[in-house]
C-alpha cells in the first residue's frame, strides 16, 4: 500500500510555516531591482552584484495573513483560472469535444475501406491520427480529466483491433499528457507560469511547437512499436489475463452526438457571423509579429468566410458540432490576439468566457442554467486557484522577512560556477521531483516561478527557458505519480493495476525526462524567438 500523501493545501501551509521559521534564522539581505523593457513589456529584474545585507524581519502572525496577501498579489491569475475553468465546464456540457472525437473516430474507421490504405497498415494510421488529436487537445487547452471518459471508448476499441487495454489507454490518456507536457497554448500551465514570470503571454510559441511535434512523434513511435508486439503475440501483454473482461464484452457501437437543434443555435451563429464581418471590415489586414518578422494578411476576412460556411453546416447537424467549431474559432482568435494585438490575461480570459456563454446559449440553456454550469466549473477549478494564492503567500513571507534574496544569492552563488547547463538541469529536476507530490500545474507555477524567474536572471538564463523547464517538469511525471487523480481514474476504468502500469511505463517516462532535458539545451546555445 502506498503511504497517503498529504493534501496540497497541507503541504503548502507547512511550507509557509517553514518559511516563517527561516526568517528567524537566515540573515536578511536584498538585491537592488530595476524595471526594464523586454520585448515591449516592463519587467522587474535584479541588478548584477547588487546584493547587500539588511536587517531581517522575523515573521510570526503573518503566516495567517499570507493567504490574503497571496490572493491580492496573484488576483489577476486566479481570476483568469476561474474564468477559463467555468467557461470550459459550459462547453463540456454541450458535449462538443465528445462530438469531435466521435466524428474523428468515424473518419479513421472509414479509412479501412479506402484502397490506398490497403497497401499500408491502417491500424497504425488510426492510432497515430487519434494520438495526434489528443496530444493537440492536451497542448492547446490542457485536456486531462476528460481522458477518463474516453478510456471507456478506446480500451474496447483497442481490444477489438487485436491489441490490449494498455494500448487503449495510450491512445487517449498518454497522448493527451504528452501533449500537456509539450504545451503550446495551455492556459493552466503556460499561461499561469508566463504571467508570474512577467513574460508576454504564450511567447516562445515557435520553439514549443517544435518540442510538441518531437515529443508527440516519440510517443506515437513508442505506442506503435508496442502495439505491433501485442498484435504479433497477444499473450506477451502484461494485461493479457486481466483483459479477458474486455474480450468477453460485446462490441459497442461508437456513441454519436445528440442531434440537438434549436432557434437559439441559429441566432448565436448569425450574431457571431455579423460580429466577425464587422471585425473583418474594420481590421481587413492583420499584422502578425513573429520574432523579427512581420506578416500582413487578411486573416479575419478569410476566417470569417470559413466560420460562415462551416457554421452553416454545423448548425444543420447539431449544437454540439457548432460548439466544436466555436472552440476552434476561440483558439484561432487567441493566437491572432496574442501575436497581432498583444493580448494578455484579461483579454484571453474574456475570450474564453465569451466562448462558454455562447456555447451555452446555442444549447438553449436558460440564464440560470448557464450560471449554474459556470459556477460548477469554478468549483471544479477552485482548489488549484486557491493554492495559487496560498503558494504566493510563501513568497510574501520570505519577502517580508527580507530573506528571499539571501536564499537567491546563496543558491545562485553555488550554481553559477556549475554553468548554464547544470543550473537549468537542476531547476528541471527540481520541478520534476516536485510534480510527484504536487501534480497541480497552476499551483506549482505559483509556488516556484516567482523564485525561479529571478534565479534565472542571476545566472543569466532566459526566463522562457525557466518556464520550459517548469512545463516539462510538470508534464511527464503526471503519467506515473500516485497523487494524480486523473491517472488513478483512467487506470480504474481500464482495470489496469497501478503497480503493473508503473512497471510498464517507467522506462518511457525516464526516456521522456531525458528528452525533455535535451530539448532545454538548444534554448541555451541558439537564438529562439521569445527566449
Amino acid at each position: 500500500m502506498l503511504k497517503k500523501i498529504p493534501h496540497t493545501f497541507t503541504i503548502v501551509f507547512y511550507m509557509i510555516l517553514f518559511s516563517a521559521m527561516l526568517t528567524w534564522i537566515i540573515p536578511g539581505g536584498e538585491y537592488v531591482r530595476e524595471t526594464i523593457q523586454v520585448n515591449g513589456n516592463q519587467r522587474e529584474v535584479v541588478v548584477d552584484n547588487s546584493y547587500h545585507r539588511v536587517d531581517r524581519q522575523a515573521q510570526t502572525w503573518q503566516v495567517f495573513s499570507a493567504l490574503f496577501e497571496g490572493f491580492v498579489d496573484k488576483a489577476d491569475i486566479i481570476i483568469f483560472v476561474l474564468m477559463v475553468g467555468g467557461a470550459f465546464w459550459i462547453l463540456n456540457s454541450s458535449r462538443a469535444i465528445d462530438t469531435g472525437v466521435y466524428a474523428f473516430l468515424a473518419f479513421t474507421t472509414s479509412l479501412k475501406k479506402k484502397r490506398l490504405f490497403k497497401f499500408i497498415n491502417v491500424d497504425y494510421v488510426i492510432i497515430s491520427l487519434i494520438m495526434v488529436m489528443f496530444s493537440l487537445f492536451g497542448a492547446i487547452f490542457g485536456m486531462s480529466e476528460e481522458t477518463i471518459a474516453f478510456t471507456i471508448i478506446f480500451v474496447p476499441l483497442a481490444i477489438s483491433m487485436g491489441y490490449d487495454s494498455i494500448t487503449g489507454v495510450c491512445i487517449s490518456y498518454l497522448a493527451a499528457h504528452v501533449g500537456f507536457a509539450g504545451a503550446i497554448l495551455n492556459p493552466f500551465t503556460i499561461g499561469v507560469a508566463q504571467g508570474i514570470a512577467e513574460l508576454p503571454l504564450f511567447s516562445g510559441l515557435e520553439y514549443r511547437v517544435l518540442c510538441w511535434i518531437f515529443l508527440t512523434l516519440i510517443a506515437i513511435i513508442f505506442v506503435c512499436f508496442y502495439a505491433r508486439k501485442i498484435k504479433k503475440n497477444p499473450q506477451s501483454s502484461p494485461m493479457y489475463t486481466l483483459d479477458e473482461y474486455w474480450r468477453k464484452r460485446s462490441n459497442q457501437s461508437i456513441q454519436t452526438e445528440e442531434n440537438t437543434k434549436n432557434k437559439a443555435l441559429w441566432i448565436v451563429f448569425i450574431f457571431l457571423s455579423v460580429v466577425q464581418i464587422y471585425a473583418s471590415v474594420t481590421h481587413a489586414q492583420t499584422i502578425l509579429n513573429v520574432g523579427n518578422l512581420s506578416i500582413s494578411a487578411p486573416l479575419l476576412p478569410i476566417f470569417t468566410c470559413i466560420f460562415g460556411i462551416g457554421g452553416y453546416f454545423a448548425c444543420r447537424k447539431s449544437a454540439a458540432a457548432f460548439n466544436m467549431l466555436l472552440l476552434f474559432a476561440t483558439i484561432f482568435y487567441l493566437v491572432i490576439g496574442v501575436l497581432a494585438y498583444h493580448w494578455y490575461i484579461m483579454e484571453i480570459a474574456t475570450l474564453f468566457l465569451a466562448m462558454g456563454v455562447f456555447s451555452g446559449i446555442s444549447m438553449a440553456y436558460t440564464a440560470d442554467k448557464l450560471s449554474k454550469l459556470f459556477l460548477e466549473g469554478v468549483k471544479d477549478i477552485l482548489v488549484p486557484a486557491m493554492i495559487i494564492g496560498l503558494a504566493s503567500g510563501i513568497i510574501f513571507i520570505l519577502q517580508e522577512g527580507k530573506v528571499i534574496d539571501t536564499i537567491l544569492y546563496a543558491v545562485s552563488s553555488t550554481l553559477v560556477g556549475m554553468g548554464e547547463v547544470a543550473s537549468v538541469g537542476s531547476m528541471y529536476l527540481f520541478q520534476t521531483a516536485l510534480n510527484i507530490v504536487m501534480p497541480s500545474g497552476s499551483a506549482k507555477a505559483a509556488l516556484t516561478m516567482p523564485i525561479m524567474s529571478q534565479f534565472s536572471d542571476l545566472i543569466q538564463v532566459s526566463r522562457q527557458t525557466t518556464v520550459l523547464a517548469f512545463q516539462f517538469g510538470d508534464g511527464f511525471t503526471n503519467m506515473i505519480t500516485p497523487t494524480s487523480g486523473v491517472l488513478l481514474g483512467v487506470l480504474g476504468v481500464a482495470r489496469i493495476p497501478y503497480p503493473l502500469w508503473v512497471k510498464w511505463i517507467w522506462k518511457f517516462i525516464l526516456a521522456m525526462i531525458c528528452i525533455g532535458f535535451l530539448l532545454l539545451l538548444p534554448t541555451l546555445f541558439f537564438s529562439w524567438n521569445g527566449f
